[in-house]
């Protein structure tokens, strides 16, 4: 079966990803089928990037995302999503201001 799913890079305290197909026996740096896009954790706003054309062909092809990319692929489908930690910050914020 073939996963999408992140390839680390970068280089060591600096984690950066490929967003790659692959399957899923593969180990997680190893052999991949297609690179289809990238995510840099160091970066606050616009800190990945998915050609989604081949996401969904992968997907219709029957490729299961893992969790982490299935939330960029709705964050790259619907832009004006936030990631899922904003929500928590935002909470957290709010109880600060409060106190």
């Amino acid at each position: 079966m073939v996963k999408i799913r992140m390839r680390r890079t970068g280089c060591k305290n600096h984690a950066t990803y490929r967003i790659v197909a692959a399957d899923e026996r593969s180990p997680r740096d190893g052999k991949f089928l297609e690179i289809l896009g990238w995510y840099d954790t160091a970066m606050k706003e616009n800190n990945f990037q998915l050609n989604l054309e081949r996401v969904e062909d992968w997907l219709k092809r029957g490729a299961k995302p893992s969790e982490t990319v299935a939330s960029l692929i709705r964050r790259a489908r619907n832009p004006q999503l936030k990631p899922h930690h904003a929500n928590k910050v935002a909470k957290q914020q709010k109880k600060a201001k409060k106190a």
